[in-house]
């Protein structure tokens, strides 16, 4: 029984006097998940919105695609990453490889095509309740795009924060095109494969508390944003 609570001591008492190493892990998985989050967003809400506005050849597919891409394997797109970043990838000059930028870059591919489907369905649902209503003051597709993403605010923030956390629990990609660097690319994922695999059992515990706070307070987010947004037809 001592080899389960004694970590889990340890790991509260890292935590209560803020560990250096703990908040530095933290603070670092923190930045490159909402800075992935917001460049997802720039490229994701536009392009969920005109899938659901706009129509055009090939539209179906392009839906296809994308919900395809939702389910694309971490480790897939790490290697991608990987490969084009490398000193032999085209992009290799840059000396963005192990880097938090490459990590970045991995979690925003990862996370675009999420936000993109999420926004599609939420601005056609939209469309189909407030679509006559806007041609007749004159508003089409283009026009709409704006209107009906501030109308859809909440639910599109829900679509934001699932973003979010699939970025900040994601292992594989950052492993591979971050490094797991100590003090440059490790985040509370990678730090938590890594200290268990020593046997630094507080650390990683420490870390996993704090990752599953995180995942419970976006959950919890998320549901009181649908709450909200519900309509009331008592």
């Amino acid at each position: 029984m001592s080899e389960i609570y004694t970590p889990f001591a340890a790991a509260f008492t890292l935590i209560e006097r803020l560990d250096s190493d703990l908040m530095e892990i933290v603070a670092l998985s923190l930045g490159v998940s909402l800075t992935a989050v917001i460049l997802s967003a720039v490229v994701g809400l536009p392009l969920g919105a005109a899938l659901a506005l706009f129509r055009f050849p090939g539209r179906r597919a392009v839906i296809v695609v994308l919900n395809s891409l939702m389910g694309l394997p971490p480790v897939v797109v790490g290697l991608t990453v990987y490969l084009l970043l490398s000193r032999s990838g085209p992009l290799g000059a840059m000396g963005l490889l192990f880097t938090p930028t490459a990590m970045i870059v991995a979690q925003w591919l990862l996370i675009t095509p999420i936000i993109a489907a999420l926004t599609l369905q939420v601005v056609e649902d939209l469309w189909a309740e407030y679509g006559e209503q806007l041609r007749s003051l004159g508003s089409g597709p283009l026009r709409a795009v704006p209107t009906l993403l501030w109308d859809g605010r909440y639910s599109l923030l829900t679509t934001l924060l699932a973003g979010f956390g699939r970025a900040s629990a994601e292992v594989g990609a950052v492993m591979i095109v971050g490094g797991n660097i100590a003090h440059a690319t490790r985040v509370m994922t990678t730090s938590i494969a890594l200290e268990t695999s020593k046997g630094d059992l507080a650390l990683a515990m420490g870390l996993g508390v704090v990752l599953i706070t995180l995942s419970i307070s976006i959950n919890a987010t998320a549901y009181l944003f649908r709450e909200f947004t519900r309509p009331n037809y008592a």
